[in-house]
């Protein structure tokens, strides 16, 4: 056999990879083209959720965990093999075809990583979900817990994610945000279980995308928005309309902190063009109560300037400390 025989030609090997977050069967077009124009398709996993959408389009499908030797050979004359990887992506495989390639000896087909789908922005949501409803069911801590159990720990995360944000560190906020985005998804999985009133994960997030689009009438509709405050005009109007309130400080936690409770209250009067004259009343709740107010209508945070001051004073304790006492006192 000499270099220009059919023998010699190296051939191909494409390594097929799809995404499980996305329905088996949605492949790319030049995924479809290469499975098509392919001598022959292997793959592993004879459970493969892609093998009975291929076979039923045409495609034969041999249930194969060749070598990587063995690979490389089927592919002499010029042939080409697709290999539809398995959720581990085919690691000893992989490895094998490395190892073969650094060594020199063997005449390698051209190999190629063809992605047969790709996740769509968010597709993790769908791991986590999966994750979520394995713990529910396996770990004795999670499979006992209640909404009750779990509303201090909702509380303590927000605390943490504003910390992080305040602190502006990123990658503390990555991490903050994903433990208030695991009491959302723990919180619906209980609560599919729930007897006369169950709802999931997906009722949730159909609930807020139906209010985002609805109270977005500038994106989704014919009204239109200049400015933050047409935004916030159409916002409030279609909550208004939404939530059919007697009152405006209805839907207004009273458990929060004072100095942010306040403050939303002022925010209500003043969005709803009330004068309410505020309480007069000896001790220091009625002078925070109107610093709070204040600070509202100056567009402040008064939650935020506290904590922003106590971590001043914070760190004057801190360097206080670390200047000693000179030995005095006991």
């Amino acid at each position: 056999m000499n270099a220009t025989s059919p023998e010699a030609v190296p051939g191909r090997i494409v390594l097929l990879t799809t995404s499980h977050r996305v329905a088996p069967g949605l492949l790319s077009w030049p995924a479809w083209q290469a499975l098509r124009a392919a001598d022959t398709v292997l793959c592993a996993d004879g459970a493969h959720p892609q093998l009975p959408y291929l076979r039923e389009a045409g495609i034969a499908v041999a249930e194969a965990s060749p070598t990587a030797q063995e690979l490389v050979d089927a592919c002499a004359g010029g042939r080409t093999a697709v290999v539809v990887a398995t959720g581990e992506g085919e690691p000893a495989l992989t490895d094998g075809l490395a190892r073969l390639a650094g060594s020199g000896r063997v005449r390698m087909p051209e190999l190629e990583l063809l992605p047969a789908s790709y996740d769509l922005p968010g597709a993790r949501l769908l791991d986590l979900v999966q994750v979520m409803d394995r713990i529910r069911l396996a770990c004795p801590w999670s499979s006992r817990q209640t909404h009750e159990g779990l509303a201090k720990y909702g509380i303590e995360e927000a605390y943490e994610l504003v910390e992080a944000i305040e602190a502006g560190d990123r990658d503390e906020l990555r991490e903050e945000l994903g433990d208030v985005l695991l009491q959302v998804v723990f919180h619906a999985r209980i609560a599919e279980e729930d007897p006369d009133a169950p709802f999931s994960v997906d009722d949730v997030a159909g609930g807020i995308v139906a209010k985002l689009i609805h109270r977005h009438p500038h994106v989704f509709g014919e009204e239109t928005a200049e400015t933050p405050e047409d935004v916030k005009e159409h916002w409030l109007r279609t909550k208004a309309e939404e939530k059919r309130r007697s009152s405006v400080t209805e839907g207004v936690p009273l458990g929060q902190p004072g100095l942010a409770l306040t403050a939303k209250l002022a925010s209500r009067v003043r969005t709803a063009g009330l004068d309410v004259p505020l309480p007069q009343g000896d001790g220091i709740g009625y002078e925070l109560l109107a610093l709070a107010v204040r600070a509202e209508a100056d567009g402040v945070d008064p939650e935020a300037a506290l904590r922003a001051a106590a971590r001043v004073y914070r760190d004057a304790i801190r360097r206080t400390e670390g200047q000693g006492t000179d030995g005095a006192g006991d």
